[in-house]
């Protein structure tokens, strides 16, 4: 089955969103990209409610890269919903976040996730991450079909 979304971007701070969209679309990776805002939009999508709900459950992006610290409903909850749900749980997520905190990391991992990528402060680093990031995700990770 061919994804409609590549990749979902969830991410409050419209600046890091910026970035991240600029470093891939310079590795062509942002044809299908969807970025949202808040952890509650995520949730619409992935489960196909609110604004999505003419969405089929079973077309889901390849990975999700979400932020932890977001409004509404923050990262970590969005990660234990998806990950929680065994039609959700198969998709990869990368957290992308400015926290360095051993307990996020911990929780993260405990709840499932694929990757935890700390933001780089550094421009130059940060756009490197992220390039790498949707490289490596998009194109050498094989993910069950």
């Amino acid at each position: 089955m061919i994804n409609e979304l590549s990749i979902l971007l969830v991410e409050d701070n419209a600046s890091d969103a910026e970035m991240t969209i600029r470093a891939l679309k310079k590795t062509t990776l942002t044809n299908n990209l969807l970025h949202v805002k808040d952890g509650a939009q995520a949730l619409d999508f992935v489960f196909c409610e609110g604004d999505h709900n003419h969405r089929s459950i079973e077309s889901q992006p390849k990975v999700i890269m979400l932020d932890l610290k977001m409004p509404k409903v923050n990262g970590l909850e969005v990660l234990a919903r998806i990950k929680s749900d065994p039609r959700t749980r198969e998709i990869p997520v990368v957290v992308l976040t400015s926290s360095k905190e051993d307990p996020d990391i911990k929780k993260c991992y405990e709840l499932g996730v694929n990757s935890y990528v700390v933001k780089p402060v550094e421009f130059e680093d940060f756009y490197k991450a992220v390039s790498d990031l949707g490289l490596y995700w998009m194109i050498v990770n094989q993910t069950p079909h």
